[in-house]
């Protein structure tokens, strides 16, 4: 039996989601050039790649332009939250504190993103 295709992007996957994200929509040319930087592929590999990107939903393509110009189908930002969402539920059994609590152990923090997290948890609480 086939195994089912991930939503989820592959490394590669979320290279062009970046590249996309920081450069704006564009062609599969720019974005096969930008993720030469990341990646040796060649050009019909990355049409490829757009491709089933495509078919997991996480681009959107303009057909009435030539070429094509491709755009991610969600916000970095909408990407992300979706992303740590299905991580959290997957190996943190729902658990955001756990999540928290290792990544903040696994890795410093720089004092501006301690601020930042000392933050949000007294906005989180109300008493700031």
């Amino acid at each position: 039996m086939a195994r089912q295709a991930s939503s989820q992007p592959t490394e590669v996957e979320l290279q062009i989601l970046r590249i996309l994200w920081a450069d704006g929509p564009s062609i599969a040319r720019h974005i096969h050039e930008s993720l030469q930087e990341f990646k040796r592929t060649t050009y019909s590999t990355t049409v490829k790649m757009l491709s089933v990107m495509l078919e997991k939903g996480l681009l959107k393509r303009d057909d009435g332009v030539r070429p094509q110009v491709y755009r991610p189908a969600a916000p970095q930002q909408r990407t992300q939250k979706r992303m740590l969402g299905e991580l959290i539920e997957k190996v943190y059994d729902g658990s955001a504190a756990t999540m928290m609590l290792h990544a903040l152990s696994s890795k410093q923090a720089s004092p501006e993103e301690l601020a930042e997290i000392r933050k949000l948890l007294d906005e989180m609480e109300g008493t700031k």
